[in-house]
């Protein structure tokens, strides 16, 4: 569990260039999770999940992973940073050994693990992102395709064995197949792992895809805080922060402004279809 208590930031503190970015964050993440976090540009998204997993120490506030406050003096933040993995948008550009399995291996490498259990640990992470150890362990990851790339960095945070894993802009440069198919690795990766998911994206529909609770940020606060669905519902609050909602439910909320009883709380064709008939032939 992840335990945030009226968390705030001040980027450049005490000079004339001072940026408040985080503003009395508090928020409760429980294990399993899989967490849409949304908001407009510099609403505070990617302050607040560096804050998560140590990389940037807030300026008051807590923040604690698994009853650990992971700010305290004696807190071992590089055990907290394998605990919580954070994948940076465009990660493909953090490779940078010469073979894929040498990639995936450096993290585990410099936790000091025996050479038998990163060997294992870079076999099972290549092989969960859906690439054969064999074929694509030896190969220079400069030669992979840009999604094969982003698996391998993507691998390279799972061969760290993490509980939790944030993403940042995961499928961004991504053709739509490659977005597809790569939020279809997230959701099996969170049912394979048990991993809590949290990820920050722009794409309502992937968001709606993907999460079961979203969380959304405004100027260094949260706004909003619950299930997608719920969530979604409130589009003319989403819409005043220029975010939009998923496009089957703006066709829907357009239906229901003409007169059309559906609900507006729906994400997938399939639903959005059964709906339309649902309320067109009434038993």
């Amino acid at each position: 569990m992840i335990e945030v208590r009226d968390v705030h930031h001040v980027y450049l503190r005490d000079s004339p260039l001072a940026a408040v970015a985080l503003r009395g964050i508090s928020l409760t993440i429980p294990d399993g999770e899989r967490i849409g976090l949304i908001g407009p540009t510099g609403s505070g998204k990617s302050t607040l999940v560096q804050t998560l997993n140590a990389l940037i120490r807030p300026t008051s506030g807590t923040v604690s992973v698994d009853g650990e406050d992971i700010f305290a003096p004696k807190a071992d933040r590089r055990r907290v940073r394998q605990k919580v993995a954070l994948l940076f948008q465009y990660a493909e550009q953090q490779l940078f050994e010469e073979t894929v399995a040498k990639d995936v291996a450096f993290g585990p490498r410099n936790l000091g693990l025996p050479e038998d259990e990163i060997a294992t640990r870079v076999h099972e992470a290549l092989q969960s992102v859906g690439l054969d150890p064999d074929r694509f362990g030896p190969r220079s990851p400069f030669t992979l395709s840009g999604g094969e790339m982003r698996r391998v960095a993507l691998a390279g945070v799972l061969a760290m064995s993490p509980k939790v894993l944030i993403l940042d802009e995961p499928t961004a440069g991504l053709d739509p197949q490659g977005k597809a198919e790569f939020l279809q690795l997230i959701l099996r990766l969170h049912a394979q792992r048990q991993l809590t998911v949290i990820l920050i994206n722009h794409s309502m529909d992937e968001i709606a895809q993907t999460t079961e609770r979203v969380i959304v940020l405004d100027a260094g606060r949260v706004v909003m805080d619950g299930p997608t669905r719920q969530i979604f519902a409130r589009a003319e609050e989403l819409e005043h922060l220029h975010l939009g909602i998923p496009q089957t439910a703006q066709i829907l909320h357009r239906l229901r402004a003409r007169g059309l009883p559906v609900r507006t709380d729906l994400f997938t064709l399939e639903e959005a279809r059964a709906e339309v008939l649902r309320v067109l032939r009434p038993a």
